[in-house]
This record gives C-alpha cells, sequence and structure tokens, in this order.
C-alpha cells in the first residue's frame, strides 16, 4: 500500500505542482487547503506525513504543528514544512512547534522525495510497534502517549563521531548544557561504543578524509543493538548527493555547515524525543508479550504458555530418546487458607509458594501456574527418581517453613501434593497431564502432604 501524503497550502497552484510530483512517483496525495482542514484529516488517521505551508489565513502552519503534536492520536505523525521562509529563526520556530523537517521554496525533486520517502518508512514502523502495542496492552498506550508528549527532548546521552577537534567542540558546546555529549573520533571504535552503550542519537560527520562515514551509518543499521538509534548526519553545501544516500541508508537527520546553534539544538531535541517514543512503545509491546505469557500474579508461566511449549518438548524428548517427566503440584487445603485469612492471604501464599517453587526446582525446568492453586514443572531430560527428588525437596521446602501473611502479622502451615508422570512413547500433552493428575489426586486420597508417582 503507497504511503498517503497531506499537502496543506492555500494556494491552490502549489497544492497542484506538489500533488504532480508525489502522484508521479506513486504516493497517494490528499489535500487540504486550510489548517483546520488539515487537522480533520489527521484526525481521521488519512494520512502517514504531512507537506505543511506556513503562511495561510486564520490558522498558519506553525499552530497546525502545535496541535498536531500536542494530540495523543495525531502526534506521532512526520511534518515537514515547506514555505518560502528562510530566515533561520523560522527553522527553529518550526522544529519547535514539532516539525520533523523544515524546507525552504524552492524545493528540488530529489530532496523532496528523499525525505518523504525517510519519514514515511519511518513512520510505517512506528505504526506497525503502535499496532502491536495497543493490541496486546492497550492500558499502557495512554501513558506511552502522554509521556511522549510531555517530553521535552533533553537530557539525552549524545555521540558525536568526527575528527575535527574544532568541529566537535562547537557541537559539544552547544549541546552540553541540555545533554551528556561523547566524541569519539575514530569511526570504527564509535560503532563499538554506541553497541556497549545506551545512546538517544549518534551525530556523524561526513567530514572524513580516509573512511566514507555512510559505511558506518549503514553498519550502524544492521547491527541488532544499533538499528533503532537515530543518526543525524553534519554535511558541507556540496554534499547534497551523499546526504541522499544517507536517507535512503536510514538516516534520520541532517544539517548543513555552517551549522546554526538554535537549529542543531532543535533537530537533537526531536531525535531524542523520537527515540525515546520508539522505546516507550517498545516496552510496551514486550510487557503485552509478557502478560500474554505470564501469570500476572505469581509471576511464573501461565497455562497458554505451557500448553505450547509442552508439546515442543515432548516432540523434542521422542527425537532424541531422552526422558521427560511432568511433576503436577495442588496446595493442599487452600480454600479453607482463602476462607479464614481473605483472598489477599491467599494470593501472598500463591505468590510466596511461587517464589520458593522456582528455588527448588532445576535452571532447565519449565515452571508454571496451571489454574487457581495447582501448578506444573515440566522436566527436560529427568528420569523418575530425578522427578521424584526435586518433587520431595519441593515438598519438604514448603512443609518445613510456615508462610506468613496479612502482612507477616500472622504464620500458617502450608502443604502441597504432587503428583508424576514419566513421558511414555507415543504419549500426548493431555495425556501425560492426565496421568499426573491421577497420580495427584492419589497423593491426596492417601492424605495430602505427599510424592507419587504414576509408576508406583
Amino acid at each position: 500500500m503507497p504511503a498517503r501524503v497531506l499537502v496543506v497550502d492555500d494556494v491552490l497552484a502549489n497544492v497542484k505542482l506538489l500533488e504532480a510530483r508525489l502522484t508521479a512517483e506513486y504516493f497517494e496525495v490528499v489535500t487540504a487547503m486550510s489548517g483546520q482542514e488539515a487537522l480533520d484529516v489527521c484526525a481521521r488517521a488519512q494520512c502517514d506525513i504531512v507537506l505543511l505551508d506556513i503562511m495561510m489565513p486564520g490558522m498558519d502552519g506553525f499552530e497546525v504543528c502545535r496541535r498536531l503534536k500536542a494530540d495523543p492520536a495525531t502526534h506521532h505523525i512526520p511534518i515537514v514544512i515547506i514555505t518560502a521562509l528562510d530566515q533561520p529563526s523560522d527553522r527553529v520556530k518550526g522544529l519547535e512547534a514539532g516539525a520533523d523537517d523544515f524546507l525552504t521554496k524552492p524545493v528540488s525533486d530529489i530532496a523532496l522525495l528523499a525525505r518523504v520517502r525517510s519519514l514515511t518508512r519511518l513512520k510505517m514502523m512506528t505504526d506497525e510497534l503502535r499496532l502491536r502495542a495497543v493490541s496486546g496492552h492497550q492500558a499502557g498506550m495512554a501513558a506511552v502517549a502522554t509521556d511522549t508528549i510531555l517530553d521535552n527532548g533533553l537530557n539525552g546521552r549524545i555521540l558525536i563521531v568526527d575528527d575535527r577537534a574544532a568541529s566537535t567542540e562547537r557541537i559539544q558546546t552547544a549541546l552540553r548544557d541540555t545533554h551528556t555529549v561523547d566524541v569519539e573520533s575514530s569511526p570504527q571504535e564509535a560503532l563499538f561504543r554506541a553497541a556497549e552503550t545506551e545512546y538517544d542519537l549518534m551525530i556523524v560527520s561526513l567530514g572524513f578524509t580516509d573512511f566514507d562515514a555512510l559505511r558506518l551509518c549503514s553498519q550502524a543499521r544492521s547491527l541488532e543493538r544499533t538499528r533503532n538509534l537515530p543518526l543525524l548526519l553534519i554535511a558541507e553545501q556540496e554534499d547534497t548527493a551523499r546526504v541522499l544516500r544517507g536517507l535512503d541508508l536510514g538516516v534520520n537527520d541532517y544539517l548543513v555547515r555552517p551549522i546554526d546553534r538554535n537549529e542543531l539544538v532543535a533537530r537533537v531535541m526531536t531525535q531524542v524525543r523520537r527515540k525515546r517514543y520508539a522505546d516507550r512503545l517498545r516496552t510496551n509491546v514486550q510487557q503485552s508479550m509478557e502478560l500474554a505469557l505470564t501469570d500476572s500474579l505469581t509471576g511464573l508461566y501461565n497455562r497458554r504458555y505451557m500448553e505450547t511449549h509442552l508439546e515442543t518438548l515432548i516432540e523434542k524428548a521422542s527425537q532424541t530418546e531422552r526422558p521427560l517427566a511432568l511433576v503436577l503440584i495442588d496446595i493442599d487445603h487452600f480454600k479453607p487458607i482463602n476462607d479464614t485469612y481473605g483472598h489477599d492471604a491467599g494470593d501472598e501464599v500463591l505468590r510466596q509458594f511461587s517464589t520458593r517453587l522456582q528455588s527448588s526446582v532445576r535452571g532447565i525446568d519449565l515452571a508454571c501456574r496451571y489454574g487457581g492453586e495447582e501448578f506444573v514443572v515440566v522436566m527436560p531430560d529427568a528420569d523418575l527418581s530425578v522427578a521424584r527428588a526435586v518433587g520431595e525437596r519441593l515438598r519438604r521446602n514448603i512443609a518445613a517453613e510456615q508462610f506468613p501473611v496479612s502482612k507477616g502479622v500472622k504464620k500458617i502451615d502450608v502443604t502441597i501434593s504432587v503428583g508424576i508422570a514419566m513421558r511414555r512413547e507415543g504419549d500426548a500433552a493431555d495425556t501425560i497431564l492426565k496421568r499426573a493428575d491421577e497420580a495427584l489426586y492419589q497423593a491426596k486420597r492417601d492424605g495430602r502432604n505427599r510424592v507419587v508417582s504414576d509408576a508406583a
């Protein structure tokens, strides 16, 4: 699906010109003739990037930009200001309003298309993260949006890669009051430093005499540890072709010498904010995955995860002809604990039991909460004697020390019953679980607080 570009300008001729340029490159173009119309289009999620004029009647482009970036529903949409205004102060004002770039008319087709492609590519990557985060953990998305809007882009950690002392000193001076700034004169060492340190931005000079700085950018994009690190190029006036090539390689932004201090500060803040936004989305996605796989009360893997992975472990054990044990555990008389001490106390018991469970099993074992007060431990490469030894160790560990509840005011005795089943040739997951369940109920019938195997 082609990227959808919103062109905003109150001059029809300008709109038609940009529309023709973009359509020829197979972009889908939406147009708006006023600031309010642009806000309405964006609110309906009908664009991937906004090309925005500044001088419009009513609501000017700066205000449109500020409103889009202040709205949680639209703050992630890239905005490129395209205007006849050409003063450094105008660029800084646009960047401070939240624009991702500021291009002065007349804009070459090559530069415009390279920027649009670069920013829409970034937008689509962000959209994928947003979709995964929203579908998995809706509650966390509001916090992500709020934190991003309130983020001032300050206190980032910046790595400057440049072998000219005078150049790095000017950049350091501009940034050191608001960011932590490191300098590396060797591009090869810079890659190692970027991979080992959590930087928010790497600023790369194109002025190396004996090294192609774009190679460093390409390498940074190919490494897992630096793939998402924003890159900002420092270029000379004659470096246009290399800058465009850098954008194709995944460079996020660039500045042309002589560098305006305020513009540098504004562009760095934008990249730091974008990096933090993407990091928050990735964290949200990771939390969503963990919530889908783990039990929120105990922190153990949940039943869904266990059932998915049990089949895989059984298949592997069958292929290698290695033993596999399944241990099913039930906390004895758990309902009376809830009835006597309350459900909060029952939850405390479950959490403490899970901690003791994890300390009693082997590192390769898969410990899960099966449901309620039942737990499962899948033990690869464990014969019956090993499984019984682990089951007995856990049983003694639970019975030996009382469980403090009600913030430690009360302590209660807890015991468990354990059923063990060994994998047999041709067993499916539900077959082993059923035999472990039968062994568990035998342990309960025999008086609880004991370990029984289906082979007994």
